[in-house]
């Protein structure tokens, strides 16, 4: 949501001086209108939190309206995705919408504009219409179907309705000027034929209205009172404006923000299919995606992107943000909110020598320190052989090197401090075990050994841990602006994904909740796959514990 203490926005300050006025009857009615032909990414959670968050802030409503005029690219796979990515940030529109609805409305609209003589259709190709317009220095000359009659374009749109006509062979065009600075009004297409199967409507219609000429009107008949668009549609608002004013319907009004344009990140739905259909993801809710599914199933939370959105936001100028800042939000929030456990990736055995065999002892370890009370505690088992990471043991360390070696001593996390006296090594020179002596009265929480160590290592009983898949995730590509390269595959990260294919996890883990996310003591923030099982724990990395973007802000 909006936060009401930080200053107005631009669209805010529009929005209260129409309340002020008393536009519309103080009514505030936005909508959402995604096309269904991919899944929401990030860019478009910040178009839902503006438009979702100024109705809650004013006490409006928000329409969810499926832009859905093109058959050939849209499935309800889509629409089903953007539903539940809307729902998953918190948000519940007033009606659920589509311009698909609205296809008789918008056919009598096009009928309106060539009875007034301000539309005609032309037999023109697609090249020809494209150089009839002239150049952005050059006006536009007129194709010879421009001076039809209103008699003979009213028959023959009819016609192009009724099937009469192959793909590409007729189209409808606005008749507005053709030496217009702006080429959007050099006389656009309002309707194209496409005999194409369409998810709601089947093969109904064979004409499909454009996009410039579906946005506006469908605005129009919600009786929408502010329609936010980014600013590639600035171009397009005279045209929104002049097919509102020449229908005489209810007056929508468009205004533009700056669509999010975030670092080491592509947003082209476009250019995110190409990646699944070529295999460079697994799909489109892969957690290197930047997908909202993507980054639900890696582990994000809805309030992580709501406050980034709310963090960024809202200009009239592109910029670009800096992928850290996504990273920082999720660390706050699941730093807060995330329940601590312990997990061994790159595993070492430490055996304690003077432990006593076959004893297990439970010891405790609290879910959440950030929290008071801890959100209470869970077991842990202790026994003679745990396993460690291999990179907490070194066998020549250095200098403050504050983990185990030859002589060191650590504390094991919520258990006691060992000192190594030994290791042991296989044929080829490889640690296999460590070996410690514990000290009994070094217990955590029961400490009365006087003695201080400096370092504090995470461990799993290995009796008793169990086995999990980890995935590591990192960032997709290597480039800052991979979208701006000329093959943007080509800065694609190999090492974007590394699995585990055993790790060990204590044994509360086993039981982890789908959706929650868990710190790995040392390691990162985590989250059970939506594909993991009882058979087989999959667990992916959400973001690393670093912070580097934090560093980078106190620096500034």
């Amino acid at each position: 949501m909006l936060n009401e203490e930080k200053p107005l926005n631009f669209i805010e300050e529009i929005i209260e001086e129409d309340l002020r006025k008393g536009t519309h009857d103080g009514r505030v009615l936005t909508r959402f209108p995604p096309e269904p032909n991919g899944y929401l990414h990030i860019g478009h959670a910040k178009s839902i939190c503006l438009n979702f968050g100024l109705a809650q802030k004013y006490n409006g409503k928000t329409n969810l309206r499926f832009d859905d005029t093109n058959p050939v690219t849209e499935d309800t796979e889509y629409v089903d995705s953007i539903k539940q990515d809307i729902q998953w940030l918190g948000f519940q529109w007033a009606e659920e919408l589509y311009t698909s609805d609205y296809f008789e409305t918008l056919y009598s609209y096009a009928v309106d504009l060539i009875k007034k003589g301000l539309a005609y259709v032309d037999d023109s190709t697609s090249e020809q219409i494209a150089a009839s317009k002239g150049t952005p220095t050059e006006a536009g000359v007129p194709t010879p179907d421009r001076n039809r009659s209103i008699e003979e374009n009213l028959t023959l749109f009819q016609e192009m309705r009724d099937g009469v006509y192959k793909d590409g062979e007729k189209v409808l065009r606005a008749k507005i000027d053709l030496a217009s600075p702006n080429m959007h009004l050099r006389d656009p297409l309002l309707y194209r034929i496409k005999h194409a199967s369409h998810h709601r409507t089947g093969d109904k219609w064979c004409i499909y209205p454009m996009y410039d000429f579906a946005h506006g009107q469908s605005d129009s008949i919600e009786k929408i009172t502010h329609s936010v668009c980014t600013l590639e549609f600035i171009p397009h608002r005279p045209l929104y404006d002049w097919l509102i004013e020449k229908l005489e319907i209810f007056p929508s009004r468009q205004y533009e923000f700056a669509r999010l344009n975030m670092t080491y990140t592509v947003m082209s739905k476009r250019k995110l299919l190409q990646l699944v259909n070529e295999g460079y993801v697994e799909s489109w809710d892969d957690p290197r995606m930047p997908t909202i599914s993507g980054l639900r199933r890696r582990g994000y939370t809805p309030a992580s992107i709501r406050n980034f959105c709310e963090r960024i936001g809202v200009q009239k100028r592109e910029n670009m943000i800096d992928a850290g800042l996504l990273e920082f939000c999720i660390r706050e929030d699941l730093n807060a909110s995330a329940w601590r456990r312990m997990a061994v990736l790159d595993p070492i055995k430490l055996v304690i020598t003077n432990y006593p065999d076959g004893q297990t002892e439970e010891l405790s370890g609290e879910n959440n320190p950030e929290v008071e009370g801890g959100e209470g505690s869970r077991a842990l088992p202790f026994t003679k052989e745990l396993w460690i990471e291999r990179d907490d043991f070194m066998e020549e360390p250095p200098k403050k090197f504050f983990r185990l070696g030859p002589g060191l001593s650590v504390r094991l996390k919520h258990a006691y401090i060992v000192q190594c006296h030994d290791y042991v090594k296989d044929e080829e020179g490889n640690i296999t075990e460590v070996h410690c002596m514990y000290v009994p009265n070094s217990k955590s929480g029961e400490d009365t050994s006087g003695l201080k160590v400096k370092g504090t290592i995470h461990w799993v009983s290995a009796a008793h841990a169990k086995e999990a898949e980890v995935r590591l995730y990192d960032r997709l590509f290597n480039e800052e602006n991979p979208a701006a390269a000329e093959d943007f595959k080509a800065s694609i990260n190999p090492n974007s994904l590394q699995i585990i294919r055993k790790a060990y996890i204590e044994p509360d883990l086993a039981t982890a909740e789908a959706g929650k996310g868990y710190q790995f003591i040392r390691l990162g923030y985590f989250t059970l796959d939506t594909k993991s099982t009882t058979e087989h724990l999959v667990f992916n990395r959400t973001v690393t514990l670093k912070d580097s973007w934090a560093k980078e802000v106190k620096k500034g």
